[in-house]
């Protein structure tokens, strides 16, 4: 019974130990990615870019709907 109770709390100790370690590392890698100089910048540009895109394959889609009813998709008029 004692045994067990040893092991118990070595085990509940090294566990403990351990996610605190694991907790102050992924602050410090976090930190360091999203306080990095001109991160929100990069973001913000990621994301004007993707609306820019998907704005793009609308005109695109509407381009080639527009085409298929007029029937203008035909080429050298046949």
């Amino acid at each position: 019974m004692i045994r067990r109770a040893f092991w118990l709390g070595a085990g509940a100790t090294l566990g403990i130990m351990t996610y605190r370690r694991v907790s102050a590392i992924g602050r410090k890698v976090s930190g360091r990615v999203t306080g990095a100089p001109g991160a929100r910048a990069t973001v913000r540009e990621t994301i004007r870019f993707a609306r820019d895109v998907r704005e793009g394959m609308d005109l695109y889609s509407n381009n080639l709907r527009s085409r298929e009813t007029d029937g203008s998709d035909q080429k050298d008029g046949h």
